[in-house]
């Protein structure tokens, strides 16, 4: 038998209760957090509002802070480097697009900071004009050319072992001039090799689309979700203290190729703080059963 001597058992055991402590700690933690909920913060304290991102359970996170080929103003590797000291994991970051000629810098700084997924946050400029008022789209060209867009750049992402999504909001489920639906269109013409989508519940239910038949006629495109929940006066509301059926949605999580969610709240609304939204959301993602979603 080989004699341990006391000091080596004692650190031996040490060892053991830290890998414990932080197995179970990265069990208790799950899901993501759209660090768009959080802007202010990130602007004012990007290291103690991870820490709150961390503390409060979630994951991984979506960055929307990206300029001039840093995120939050920091080189993509320090950012990774960052997250990964909070225990979070650097997995989407919405990057907001006008033209091709800018998307080589940004793949390749999507790629340093280890993100997975490259998403599409709205219509590129250079191709359509976007109504805030009306909440409508119109296309500067056609919606080939958008679908041609984003084929191209999904191409580049791919390359380079990153995923292009496309994410919704309510505009893209009107019908334009033509009869067509956007966000059916480029369901419909794009390859699911190089162009998903990231559904946004909240959007989809205030376009009244359902996302489950969504689902079930473009099965495995929606390889992420924003999780965000409306209230009675259809405004943004943290999961669970509005009226979306996220039970049901989730139960149809295999039919749409969910990999990932993300809480996200654009606005709070009566008092409440960002902050203190994402730990209601991220209590009520669990009430639904969020954390037992393999991810």
């Amino acid at each position: 038998m080989i004699r341990i001597p006391f000091i080596k058992k004692g650190w031996l055991f040490f060892l053991a209760l830290v890998f414990t402590f932080c197995t179970v700690q990265a069990q208790q933690n799950f899901g993501g957090l759209a660090l768009y909920t959080l802007r202010d913060n990130m602007n004012s304290d990007v290291e103690s509002t991870l820490q709150e991102v961390a503390d409060t359970g979630y994951g991984y996170v979506e960055a929307a802070g990206y300029a001039e080929g840093k995120f939050y103003g920091m080189a993509p590797a320090d950012f990774n480097a960052l997250l990964k000291s909070k225990g979070l994991e650097p997995m989407s970051t919405h990057q907001r697009v006008v033209d091709m000629d800018e998307t080589d810098a940004m793949v390749t700084a999507v790629k340093e900071a280890g993100f997975k997924y490259f998403v599409v946050p709205s219509p590129p400029r250079s191709l359509v004009e976007v109504d805030r008022e009306t909440r409508t789209m119109k296309m500067k060209g056609s919606l080939d050319d958008f679908v041609e867009f984003l084929t191209e750049l999904g191409k580049k992402c791919e390359k380079e072992g990153i995923q292009l999504l496309y994410h919704n909001h309510d505009m893209e489920l009107k019908v334009d001039e033509n009869g067509d639906k956007p966000l059916d269109y480029l369901l419909e013409h794009t390859d699911p090799k190089y162009v998903n989508f990231q559904m946004d519940l909240f959007w989809m239910t205030r376009a009244n689309a359902d996302p489950v038949a969504y689902f079930e006629k473009y099965p495995g495109r929606f390889k992420s979700w924003h999780v965000k929940d409306m209230d009675q006066q259809d405004r943004f509301a943290p999961v669970g203290q509005g009226k979306i059926d996220f039970k049901r949605i989730l139960d149809h999580k295999e039919a749409s190729g969910m990999q990932h969610f993300f809480v996200e709240q654009d606005r709070v609304f009566d008092g409440l703080e960002p902050l203190e939204a994402i730990k209601i959301s991220h209590k009520g993602l669990k009430e639904f059963g969020f954390d037992k979603a393999s991810e």
